[in-house]
């Protein structure tokens, strides 16, 4: 606001002191009329004031973890979790809501016994500087003149002299 309050008394057209601060020319005269004497720069926002009837109880988020941390289901996604409930019986809440309170408290990654991911192992480098010292080999189908027949070339080749060794 320091530099609106600047800009502004030092002459400054409202709509180029806008786009310099990169916002738009209703916003900044929405801040002068919050920020300027009567506004005291009081944040005057209003949030939602309704009481959400069907919001979960602290009760119900915590029957949720529980549920979620016992061994049957800790390394299970909210996917098969809330199906295996209602095939008990058991409605605590939606597959959405189990993956709200996991995500609220830091319980939806790698949930249980699932692995880290493995760093890729680097690519041999195979170098040769002679005859047999490097080989590779090939398998290789080749058809035949009757049809669902096919020949299987297996070849061993010498990486340097690039001729077939077996």
């Amino acid at each position: 606001m320091h530099i609106l309050a600047e800009g502004i008394a030092a002459g400054a057209r409202a709509s180029e002191l806008a786009k310099f601060m990169g916002v738009g020319l209703t916003t900044l005269q929405r801040w002068r009329r919050q920020f300027a004497g009567d506004g005291e720069g009081v944040d005057r926002r209003k949030g939602s004031s309704r009481k959400v009837a069907h919001r979960l109880s602290v009760e119900e988020c915590q029957r949720i973890l529980l549920i979620c941390n016992e061994p049957k289901y800790a390394d299970l996604p909210p996917g098969q979790i809330v199906p295996d409930l209602a095939d008990q019986g058991i409605y605590i809440g939606s597959e959405r809501s189990f993956y709200r309170v996991l995500h609220a408290h830091g319980q939806l990654h790698r949930r249980g016994r699932t692995r880290l991911p493995q760093e890729a192992r680097p690519v041999p480098r195979l170098k040769a500087n002679g005859p047999n010292q490097v080989w590779s080999w090939d398998i290789s189908y080749l058809p035949t003149s009757v049809k669902g027949i096919w020949l299987y070339l297996y070849l061993v080749v010498d990486i340097w002299s690039r001729k077939v060794v077996a």
